[in-house]
């Protein structure tokens, strides 16, 4: 390229030099300047034709290094692709590796933690040193979660232990606790449902169940003859076992039950009302019922025999007749027929008279049990509020740790409840049937008196 403008120069400068010379001398000069400028050229030429040769081999080689460079680039990228594929598939499969640990963990906890209630009482003491640290390592949060397996690890093993034990019954030594309150050593025997005990001296012996405020396994009192059997089955592996189904659960129901007289001391003061009125209402009730039972009606055959024999002059047949009916309905019948010669509105007032008597005389002692129907619901609920009182008192002294202590107050405030509805409800009904049963006597003399009203002949004499 510099020998090109090099030439391009001198033929420039030679130019401007035929300008000032002559034609022909510049014209040989500008010919001889022209070949050796041709032949410079193509020596230019030449050598760039050497020059390129090697340049496209050098190119040629480094686009193949750029396309080996691509494919390497390409296969890095597609590596890279699977290995990433790889690590996300690696971590979600170590992720639902943790999840699964910490709910295995989780559920060891849970059982290491109600273990101890699903085995029977006698039990605990046998598996204590492994329910205390599984326990223990659940709540600790400064364990780490293969130091928690490894502490829990051994309750499950020994909870698998007690399963296979259990299919043929097991047995073990262990401590219980009399009725008197003295732990005694023995053998424990575990037999589905049932735990039998039989002490090292053989004088005690039975089942074992858990009782109700005792945190140890106490032993229950059994007949001579359970007794016995037990014995023999303790010594000699063989006889015959006291079963119960409901493990328990039935002897506790049944000890639950209160008699009569224990359910009225429990009630406190207010059952003594209770029962009073309870008993007052019942006698009179029964008085009351067998009172207007006998009492006989007067029937629409009674007054038309008594106007039969008006009408035919037989007053005193008529009088006997009412005599014989009896009762409210006979005297109604009786003054009816002393007073049938006088005039309607004097025999109608005669006979209103009368049942005005007679209704008093029914409805006597009513309103007591109409009372004790009232009132035994707000006794009742007045005992309610004494035991809560009761109850609340109790509270705020002891707490809520013991319920026993509190069984008091809340016994008075249900029993209280329980027996002024027990009361009041078959005084209602009693005083709804005495009642339905007054007033159809009274509807009865009012039909007999309105008949005979309506049939009295007009001509009789006042006076017989």
């Amino acid at each position: 390229m510099k020998r090109l403008i090099a030439a391009g120069l001198l033929m420039g400068s030679l130019l401007d030099r035929t300008a000032a010379a002559d034609f022909p001398q510049a014209a040989e000069a500008l010919d001889a300047r022209v070949e050796q400028a041709v032949t410079g050229l193509a020596e230019v030429t030449r050598e760039i034709e050497e020059e390129k040769v090697p340049l496209i081999k050098e190119r040629n080689l480094l686009e193949a290094q750029v396309i080996k460079l691509r494919q390497d680039v390409a296969r890095l990228e597609s590596l890279k692709s699977g290995r990433d594929a790889l690590v996300n598939a690696g971590e979600k499969e170590l992720k639902a590796r943790r999840d699964e640990v910490d709910y295995l963990t989780g559920l060891i906890a849970d059982y290491a933690r109600s273990f101890e209630t699903r085995i029977h009482i006698a039990e605990v003491q046998r598996y204590r040193n492994v329910i205390n640290p599984a326990r223990d390592a659940a709540n600790d949060g400064n364990l780490t979660k293969a130091e928690k397996l490894d502490r829990q690890l051994p309750l499950i093993t020994a909870a698998i232990g007690r399963a296979a034990g259990l299919l043929g019954g097991d047995s073990f030594q262990g401590e219980v606790l009399r009725p008197d309150g003295r732990m005694i050593g023995g053998r424990l025997t575990l037999l589905g449902p049932v735990t039998l005990f039989a002490g090292e001296g053989g004088d005690s012996v039975g089942t074992v169940e858990m009782v109700l405020g005792s945190p140890e396994p106490t032993l229950v009192a059994s007949t001579a003859q359970q007794s016995a059997e037990l014995r023999k089955l303790a010594a000699k592996g063989a006889g015959s076992l006291p079963l119960d189904p409901s493990g328990g659960n039935a002897r506790k129901l049944a000890a639950t039950k209160d008699t009569l007289m224990q359910q009225w001391k429990k009630g406190g003061p207010v059952m003594v009302p209770i029962l009073a009125l309870g008993f007052v209402s019942l006698l009179v009730g029964l008085i009351k019922w067998f009172q207007i039972a006998h009492i006989r009606q007067a029937t629409g055959r009674d007054v038309q025999i008594i106007i039969e024999h008006l009408r035919g002059g037989r007053k005193g047949n008529a009088l006997d007749h009412a005599e014989q009916m009896g009762g409210p309905a006979g005297k109604m019948m009786r003054r009816a027929v002393e007073n049938a010669g006088e005039d309607r509105e004097l025999i109608e007032e005669t006979l209103y008279e009368q049942m005005l008597d007679t209704r008093p005389r029914l409805e006597k002692l009513m309103p007591l049990i109409a009372l004790t129907a009232a009132t035994a619901p707000l006794l009742g609920l007045l005992g309610t509020v004494t035991g809560m009182i009761n109850t609340f008192n109790l509270i705020s002294v002891f707490g809520t740790g013991d319920p026993r202590m509190l069984s008091s107050g809340i016994s008075e405030a249900l029993i209280t409840t329980m027996y002024g509805l027990i009361v009041a409800i078959p005084a209602l009904l009693l005083h709804a049937a005495i009642s339905r049963r007054a007033k159809g006597l009274l509807g009865s003399m009012e039909q007999a008196a309105v008949a005979f009203v309506n049939g009295v002949p007009r001509n009789l004499p006042a006076k017989e």
